[in-house]
């Protein structure tokens, strides 16, 4: 694929993906044909900001949409009828909600890639 491409992808979908990730990313995207271009731009990608304010309105409504923002719809219904695992499994989604949002997003872009290849 060409470079340009790849930096393009790389620079406008960044923030979805760890820091460690980009490089292999990189490398993944690199190996493609051109006209895979499409199917990486019409990912949905979940924005981990996103899944931090949802995370945070737990306090208010302990529903648990961060969990189902991300696709975690078995931990969700558990955060759901535990009211949030006695409101501590709510901190510590505080912590660890965007690293597993990129993580969901890297697993999605893999599955994308392998399917389209």
């Amino acid at each position: 694929m060409d470079t340009s491409k790849v930096d393009l992808f790389l620079m406008t979908n960044a923030k979805y993906f760890e820091s460690y990730q980009i490089p292999a990313i990189k490398n993944m995207i690199q190996d493609l044909d051109d006209d895979k271009f499409i199917v990486l731009q019409t990912l949905n990608l979940k924005d981990p900001t996103v899944a931090l304010i949802l995370s945070l309105l737990n306090i208010v409504a302990p529903f648990s949409f961060d969990r189902f923002f991300i696709g975690d719809i078995g931990l969700g219904i558990i955060k759901l009828l535990t009211c949030g695992g006695l409101f501590i499994w709510i901190i510590v989604d505080w912590f660890i909600i965007m690293e597993r949002t990129r993580q969901v997003n890297y697993e999605k872009l893999q599955q994308a890639l392998m399917y389209n290849a």
